[in-house]
This record gives structure tokens, sequence and C-alpha cells, in this order.
């Protein structure tokens, strides 16, 4: 009898859930869609930028101090108010979204380009330009592999946070599961809340593990 009763419960609290995707399966996998158009916008931009801006920083100290002043400023700014920020200019869909995900995605990839690229010894590079390497063979063949682990680390970190705040997009019309999100609080539907959160939480987790397998591997061919 217990048992029933059990298996009963447990059919009336997923009953909301299967409802939802036996009717709204296409606009869940479009969800998800949209999700992934924006963040990976997002971050493919960011890191264009960001390991082009890092690299310029590791070479001139100037450009080094103004540019990281800046965007370790930026970091402080919460991922709503870059949006909302951005509202005035761009307006309302996809453009101002992508415009404050990139925001959100260049500090870290910036900074640890940076970094890594300056935390090349220069007994290394001295070693290679004795060897007869161009300038470009040493930062092919020297610099880019020795830094590409800490550049890995910090666009892992630009990715799992850039997924998350993905869901905020909803707010000012960019789409993703945000929006289910937020429909699910606006119509008080605890299965649409529930099926958005787990959805982000496991895309981030299930990035954060594959880019974390990259490292390990990027780190093991590299260093052995």
């Amino acid at each position: 009898m217990i048992t029933a009763n059990i298996a009963s419960s447990l059919q009336k609290a997923f009953e909301p859930y299967a409802a939802y995707f036996s009717a709204n399966l296409h606009k869940f996998l479009a969800a998800i869609a949209e999700h992934f158009w924006l963040s990976g916008g997002a971050l493919l931009i960011a890191t264009v930028a960001g390991v082009s801006f890092g690299v310029l920083c590791a070479r001139n100290k100037t450009a080094n101090l103004v540019i990281t002043s800046v965007f370790s400023a930026a970091r402080i700014i919460p991922s709503l108010a870059i949006l909302f920020l951005c509202l005035p200019l761009l307006g309302t869909g996809f453009k101002p979204s992508i415009v404050a995900l990139i925001f959100l995605a260049l500090p870290p990839i910036l900074m640890n380009t940076a970094v890594s690229f300056a935390s090349v010894p220069a007994a290394i590079l001295e070693a290679a330009a004795a060897m007869g390497m161009t300038t470009v063979q040493i930062f092919c063949k020297v610099k880019a592999p020795l830094a590409l682990p800490l550049v890995l680390a910090g666009f892992k970190t630009a990715a799992v946070e850039v997924v998350a705040s993905a869901t905020l997009a909803a707010y000012i019309g960019g789409g993703g599961l945000g929006v289910i999100i937020f429909t699910g609080l606006g119509l008080m539907r605890t299965e649409l809340l529930v099926i958005g959160g787990a959805s982000v939480a496991l895309l981030s987790i299930l990035i954060d593990f594959l880019l974390s397998g990259l490292e390990k591997k990027v780190q093991t061919a590299l260093f052995g």
C-alpha cells in the first residue's frame, strides 16, 4: 500500500514535466540551440579579441597597464548591469545580449593570455633564437604551445560564466533557456523553473567537464 502511494505521488509529481516535453519538445530544443548560438558566438569573438589583446599586453608594458586595468574593472560589473547598459545603444534582442556576453567573457581570456605569454622563460626564448628560429617560429613553436594550457584555463572560465549568464539574455529578448525560466517565474510554474534551471546547470557542468578534459590532454601532450 505504501509503495503504491509513493508510486502514485511520484507519477503526479512528474506529470507536469512529461506534459511539458510532450507538448513543447521542439520549443525546448530551439531554446537550447539559441543558448548555444548566443554563448558560442560570444565566446568566439571574445577569444579572438582576448587572445589578440593578451598577446599585445605581454609584448607592451603600457598596453598591458591600460588594457588589463580596464578589463579588471569591467569584471566587477554584474552581467545584468552590462545587459541593461547595452539597451540604449543596441535596443533589445540578440545584439545587446551577445555584446554583453562578449564583455563578460573577455577578461578571463585576456588576463590568462597576457600572463601566460609573459611567463614564458626568457632562457627558453634565447635558446630558440640561438637555434636560428625566426620571430614567427618562436611564437608559433615555443611561446604559443607553452602558453596554451593557461589560455585554455581562461577560456574554460569564460565559457562556464557565459553559458550561465546567457540565461539573463531572456530579460531583453535575447532568447535561450532563460525564456523557460522567466516564463516559469511569470506563470508561477515550478516545472518550468526546474527544467530551465537544470538545463543551464547541466550545460555548464558538461562544458566544464569537456574543457577540463581537453586542458589535461593538452598539458599531458606538452609536458608529459
